[in-house]
């Protein structure tokens, strides 16, 4: 089992694709010693979960997206994350994993942090064209019930590649929440 802040470092990486990580660039991110991150980058390079590349004196590290078992891990870690969740998200999370129209669906924005101080609930909810005005009936029924309203922001697979494709800073601001459906399907997109 990793550490809390092993796993930090992965999902940090993972989390942001629009970013290159050295071990300098991921200590500050993570409040850790720059040789910790090393310490962290080294074990997990050696497990085959990150790769390594030099550029000057630097080394840079990524996801080894094409290793089944770093796959694996990785989606161990994107739901242990939402089991970990503090209890406000966790329940929104649970209620969010009842719909059936969303093939991923991300909570982020501030619920994460003030949690039910916050003004709504945020999702990204990504689906087919085909499923989308069911999505929004559901989350509409979800709404119905609820104070705290879901703001939905919705889009396909295909939108949100050529968004992630654009470095779009609200889709890489969205994928960092929590992912409650589909963790599957955001690896195979953080992929590409």
């Amino acid at each position: 089992m990793k550490t809390g802040t092993e796993m930090r470092f992965l999902l940090t990486i993972l989390k942001s694709p629009e970013k290159d990580f050295n071990a300098n660039s991921i200590s500050k991110e993570l409040k850790i010693s720059p040789m910790g991150a090393l310490k962290i980058a080294r074990k997990l390079e050696k497990e085959g979960i990150i790769s390594s590349k030099e550029m000057g004196r630097a080394r840079f590290y990524s996801i080894c997206f094409e290793s089944p078992y770093a796959m694996q891990y990785l989606k161990f870690l994107l739901m242990r994350e939402a089991e970990q969740a503090l209890p406000y998200t966790k329940m929104r999370i649970r209620e969010i994993r009842k719909i059936k129209n969303a093939e991923i669906a991300v909570i982020f924005g501030s619920v994460l942090e003030k949690q039910d101080k916050a003004n709504d609930i945020d999702v990204l909810f990504i689906t087919s064209q085909k499923k989308f005005a069911g999505l929004k009936k559901e989350v509409e029924a979800i709404n119905r019930v609820n104070q705290k309203k879901v703001h939905g922001i919705y889009t396909t697979l295909d939108i949100l590649g050529i968004s992630f494709k654009r470095h779009e800073k609200a889709v890489f601001d969205a994928v960092k929440g929590i992912v409650a459906i589909g963790e599957d399907k955001l690896l195979t997109l953080l992929k590409k």
